[in-house]
């Protein structure tokens, strides 16, 4: 298991900004909310700022969790998904931190570093609350954004940068199989879904079973909800935390929009979409937003009371799909 103890310090990173900047670091500040990556703003001596990102077992919260088919779904850490998926994304045009350093080295600090460029305009989930007007574009242009992504297609399955994912087995069966582990480790933790699992676990096989393999996939965030979203300077949507992009079926991750942007929505949606996927899929993400939250608590994650309301709010959902 691994610790999420030993945050770096302003002492530990200066060689870090001076490998990216050549300039003197004056403050690192570890921001909140990271749970695979320690994620600090520098700030240099002449005022300008960047974004490092470090990767070791010490930033890492998350237990390990099997899976057997190293699949989209699977969960994402480290610098060379976080290179392949950066890449991808830029490609389709939509906009991510510019790249000013990568380091795989272990010598700057114990871990792999990349330095991108500081988004100061905060993030859309911040700003749909403060100034919602000045949301409503930026929404347009995500929505877009998505599309751009979402067009560009390939194959198989799988994350750049990951290897093979089991090409040969249709991507709904892994998200089966994997939804079906998910339902079983809550239910050991949770009695209202133990009460119920033979009725989900049904419902997992039925809305599988009517769907037919696709030969094509496009490319997905995979987590992409407002706070993984930064605004800048000119109003551009810019997304973050993009290790857990890969090529997979599109509803995944509407199904993941719909949750994240609620009434917002609707600047992200699309037409064409399988319906019979999206309910598939709908129920399998609000088992893994169960089970991923339940995981993370069983290490030292200091955001405890947030895990706990993202589990309890995606029971309900669990168990309103039986309705």
């Amino acid at each position: 298991m691994t610790g999420g103890h030993g945050h770096l310090t302003t002492e530990d990173l200066r060689a870090v900004a001076g490998e990216a900047y050549g300039r003197r670091l004056r403050s690192a500040q570890r921001l909140t909310g990271g749970t695979r990556k320690g994620v600090y703003r520098l700030t240099l001596d002449d005022g300008n700022t960047g974004i490092g990102y470090v990767w070791n077992d010490d930033e890492n919260y998350w237990p390990s969790a099997e899976d057997p088919d190293r699949s989209t779904f699977a969960d994402a850490a480290g610098i060379e998904l976080f290179v392949a998926a950066h890449r991808e994304i830029a490609e389709t045009g939509v906009r991510v931190p510019g790249i000013v350093l990568l380091d795989r080295s272990r010598r700057l600090v114990p871990g792999d570093v990349a330095v991108v460029e500081d988004v100061r305009g905060g993030s859309l989930e911040r700003l749909t609350v403060r100034d919602p007007d000045r949301a409503e574009p930026v929404l347009r242009r995500l929505g877009a954004a998505v599309r751009a992504m979402h067009s560009r297609t390939r194959e198989h399955a799988g994350r750049p940068g990951a290897g093979a994912s089991s090409p040969d087995r249709p991507v709904e069966h892994v998200a089966r199989d994997r939804a079906l582990r998910h339902l079983a480790a809550v239910a050991r933790r949770v009695d209202r879904i133990a009460q119920v699992r033979d009725r989900l676990a049904g419902a997992l096989r039925e809305r599988c079973a009517v769907l037919a393999p696709r030969a094509r996939f496009g490319l997905i965030h995979g987590e992409l909800g407002p706070d993984h979203v930064l605004v800048d300077d000119h109003d551009e949507p810019v997304l973050i935390d993009v290790e857990g992009a890969g090529y997979l079926d599109v509803e995944w991750e509407h199904a993941f929009l719909e949750l994240r942007f609620g009434e917002r929505y609707h600047h992200l949606a699309v037409g064409g979409l399988d319906v019979d996927r999206l309910r598939f899929y709908r129920l399998a993400l609000h088992l893994s937003l169960v089970e991923g939250p339940l995981r993370l608590l069983d290490g030292t994650f200091p955001g405890r009371a947030g895990m706990l309301a993202i589990a309890e709010h995606n029971i309900g959902r669990t168990l309103a799909q039986l309705d």
